[in-house]
């Protein structure tokens, strides 16, 4: 059952969310240059939430996105792609997505907290930890280099 805007309110207000530990990038398998992680986010009144991120330095796509697991996407910073919103506006590069009853996760907006560009991912990572109100007790490593490919 989905969450409501009731709930999604009170889980980005939470000031007690919190990630304890390093995060470190993971080089994806599928098309060996994006990367990706997946921290635990606890908090006092223990919302089922973690944070999944993925960054691609090719295509200058970075996504945090805090899943919900019993809904899903309930949050998120995308740059690097457009996003088209059911009401057919169009948001650029830089948007966020934010629960809300009548759209769910289906619905973005341009943010104006996250200055930081998509090629610096810890700094963007931080800015997103203050505006969501997360408190990451550790630290997150640079996303892994691109491995050249050898000329035969």
């Amino acid at each position: 059952m989905p969450i409501t805007q009731a709930d999604f309110d009170a889980i980005l207000a939470d000031r007690t969310k919190t990630i304890n530990g390093d995060i470190q990038w993971r080089r994806d398998d599928d098309d060996g240059v994006g990367c990706s992680f997946r921290a635990e986010i606890s908090s006092v009144d223990g919302h089922p939430v973690f944070i999944n991120g993925y960054y691609n330095p090719i295509a200058g796509k970075l996504s945090y996105v805090i899943i919900h697991r019993e809904t899903g996407r309930v949050y998120g910073l995308d740059l690097g792609a457009e996003h088209h919103n059911p009401t057919c506006s169009r948001v650029g590069e830089k948007h966020k997505h934010k629960w809300t009853d009548r759209y769910k996760d289906k619905e973005a907006y341009v943010p104006t907290d996250i200055t930081a560009a998509a090629s610096d991912p810890v700094s963007v990572w931080k800015q997103f930890c203050v505006e969501a109100s997360i408190t990451h007790n550790g630290n997150m490593g640079a996303p892994p280099p691109l491995q050249e490919e050898l000329l035969v």
